[in-house]
């Protein structure tokens, strides 16, 4: 999608929930369905014109502040500010900063606890937000009551891993790219800078990685690993993002 493009959806949402509101004055012989333009600018706090141009769908650019007092002026639901908040290309300043590990999604926890093979969740920093005990035997340096909950720190600076993964340094490029392709929406994230700068003061191949800006998408396909108890395992990887938590995935591994 082009720029233009987004911006022109941007305009036609806004103008759409704009004729959905029910105005607080109703006036005989109203012409405009819902709210007029005037009225919006009015209750978001910004000009008549600009309101106009945002409709229309102009280069204009549209802060974070000014799409949060028009979500507020129209009364969107949250899934609704979240798109709106995407067309527009900024980070909703209502969403929470959150440093310490996320609760897992329902959705996400229950069918973790259901699967048999190995299962996880991750939140949007990739830390590990539930787990069952067939993922907690075979990541045995990361998952459990004293593992490192992050998987980037568990996979660059865990001497486990290195023995876990016995292709460990392609797969932490690998996993370092598909990070960088995950969070590019979160990149004003305060503690997504803390948890790079951490890294970087701590692992030679996570600077090398992080200033080379490598991207990939997060895709399926075999795991092997060499696990202290169990011998070689491989495992067939499988990404799930959840519905109503998009920044939180569930990740299983099929025995292959």
């Amino acid at each position: 999608m082009t720029s233009e493009e987004r911006r022109k959806l941007l305009g036609s949402f806004i103008r759409s929930h704009r004729e959905r509101m029910k105005p607080e004055v109703v006036v005989r012989r109203r012409r405009t369905p819902g709210l007029r333009r005037e009225e919006l600018a009015a209750l978001a706090g910004i000009g008549v014109t600009w309101c106009a141009w945002i409709e229309q769908g102009r280069e204009v650019s549209v802060s974070a502040e000014t799409l949060s007092r028009i979500a507020e002026a129209l009364a969107l639901t949250p899934a609704e500010r979240c798109y709106l908040f995407e067309l527009g290309g900024r980070r909703d300043p209502a969403e929470p900063m959150i440093s310490t590990v996320a609760t897992a999604p329902a959705s996400v926890a229950a069918l973790v606890g259901t699967l048999s093979v190995p299962a996880y969740g991750l939140d949007r920093l990739w830390n590990a937000s539930c787990w069952n005990s067939a993922a907690e035997r075979l990541f045995t340096g990361w998952l459990g009551p004293c593992g490192e909950r992050n998987l980037l720190r568990y996979t660059f600076l865990s001497p486990s891993a290195k023995m876990l993964l016995p292709d460990w340094e392609q797969r932490a490029r690998r996993v370092l790219a598909e990070f960088r392709a995950d969070c590019v929406r979160r990149m004003n994230d305060p503690f997504l800078d803390g948890l790079a700068k951490d890294l970087r003061a701590r692992s030679e191949l996570f600077a090398q990685e992080w200033d080379s800006q490598s991207v990939s998408a997060r895709e399926g396909g075999i795991r092997t690993f060499v696990h202290p108890l169990d011998g070689p395992l491989s495992f067939s990887q499988h990404t799930f993002n959840a519905g109503e938590r998009p920044d939180h995935k569930l990740v299983a591994l099929m025995p292959v």
